[in-house]
């Protein structure tokens, strides 16, 4: 059987010596003016990857300037770091030089690692403010790596050149589908979780590639198994890897690749291991998932060795309900990859997400529900202003995503929102499941 995998969005990478505006750029193209970008609370991220949209073409964009400088790490081995995750997970690189300083030691060092690799590279000659550092742009052709394009990301020039350049080398779009694939599960997680493995345990074999997909991101691994009357392509991804196990620098971007697969699914399987529980990186990854609008499983994989941790289901669930405030409405559940415990459990769990994630609500039964609501706790004034909810409607599933009608949208606090959105989940579950809601005040678009 072939089997076409989804389509993932291209990744871009920004990259270049530090100071040259590379989180100018980032943010002048993601339109934020920070480029650490999260709309969920309680999350503790240092994160310098989002989402992005040129031309109707939507992609991932990746700001590589914002790297932590440890005491005693030497400047230059933090860019190489940059670049090493930059070409191994990328599809275009952005270079970015400066024309207001011209071509440095470092410049040259940047393009000498980029022109050994496959990867498209765009160069982008920053701060071209002026007719005279449009002219000095010319300066960068020695580098070897094609038309320097000028522009100044903060005053916003030459933006629209430089992007037609890097969507150049997209792929098509192209309408793919997976057949007889009623779930898309994603497995995430740091390194020896115990992804494979879970993978193998699932799929009944003894290596991790069951079946080789067409067009499926850098070492993701796909298999498509039956389970219970249906079948599940599972997404297999390599994993996050733990702190002083890697070179520095590289921590902050080793999500590149768990991003890409987190696209492609319906329901993202983040795996724990028991003996360390939820830490900093697991947190991360589940705020992927969210502001992915992915559905969402907590596996917590050796639990065979919980009696030797002293830790019980209840203990457990209280540590990591601690670390995961933000999304209290994930299920967890409790497995053994090696000793092929729990597996049912977990694809039942994965299964009702996935449900509860695609599922349509009655439109007459949403609107009473929210009304109900309003009625039970009125919002509070705002001064002399009360906001109003006219009504509500389901705008699509997968995710669930809503419309709420006001009078002024400027008005609806977050706890209230958050108010509506448990309400919503208190009569209709939506396990694992993010909701996208939006507030549209009269006269609004």
């Amino acid at each position: 059987m072939t089997i076409t995998a989804p389509p993932t969005k291209p990744l871009v990478a920004i990259v270049g010596r530090p100071n040259t505006g590379k989180s100018t750029l980032f943010n002048r193209l993601t339109g934020q003016r920070t480029a650490i970008v999260s709309d969920i609370p309680g999350t503790t991220r240092d994160r310098v990857t989002t989402e992005a949209e040129w031309a109707e073409r939507v992609f991932i964009l990746v700001d590589t300037g914002g790297l932590d400088r440890e005491a005693g790490f030497d400047l230059w081995d933090s860019v190489k770091a940059q670049i090493d995750v930059a070409v191994s997970e990328a599809d275009v690189i952005i270079m970015l030089v400066d024309s207001s300083v011209g071509v440095t030691p470092a410049d040259e060092d940047v393009a000498h690692m980029l022109r050994q690799t496959d990867t498209p590279v765009v160069m982008a000659a920053n701060k071209s403010d002026n007719e005279g550092r449009e002219a000095d742009s010319v300066e960068f052709y020695r580098l070897g790596l094609g038309d320097p394009t000028p522009i100044s990301a903060y005053h916003n020039t030459g933006i629209e050149d430089l992007m037609t350049r890097v969507l150049s080398y997209f792929s098509p779009e192209e309408t793919s589908f997976t057949p007889e694939a009623g779930l898309k599960l994603a497995i995430v997680g740091r390194t020896n979780a115990g992804k494979s493995q879970l993978l193998n345990a699932i799929s009944g074999e003894e290596r991790a590639i069951v079946s080789d997909m067409p067009g499926t991101t850098r070492d993701s691994l796909d298999s498509l198994v039956e389970y219970d009357g249906g079948s599940i392509l599972l997404i297999d991804t390599a994993g996050i890897r733990r702190r002083g196990k890697i070179d520095p620098g590289i921590e902050r971007f080793s999500a590149m690749r768990a991003l890409k697969a987190i696209d492609r699914a319906d329901v993202a399987l983040l795996l724990l291991d028991a003996t360390e529980l939820a830490t900093a990186q697991d947190t991360h990854i589940a705020s992927y998932v969210l502001d992915a609008y992915r559905g969402i499983v907590v596996a917590v994989n050796k639990w065979d060795l919980a009696p030797s941790l002293g830790l019980d289901k209840e203990k457990a669930t209280d540590e990591i309900r601690m670390r995961f405030k933000f999304a209290r409405f994930v299920p967890i559940t409790f497995i053994s990859a090696l000793r092929e415990k729990g597996i049912p459990e977990l694809l039942d769990t994965a299964r009702r997400v996935y449900d509860q994630w695609s599922t349509e609500l009655p439109r007459y039964d949403l609107r009473r529900t929210v009304l109900n609501a309003v009625a039970s706790s009125p919002p509070k004034p705002n001064g002399r202003r009360l906001l109003k909810v006219y009504g509500v409607t389901q705008d699509k599933t997968s995710p669930p995503s809503f419309t709420f009608y006001v009078n002024s949208s400027e008005m609806v606090h977050f706890s209230y929102r958050r108010y509506l959105e448990n309400e919503l989940r208190k009569v209709y579950g939506f396990e694992g499941s993010p909701l996208r809601m939006r507030f549209k005040g009269r006269g609004e678009e």
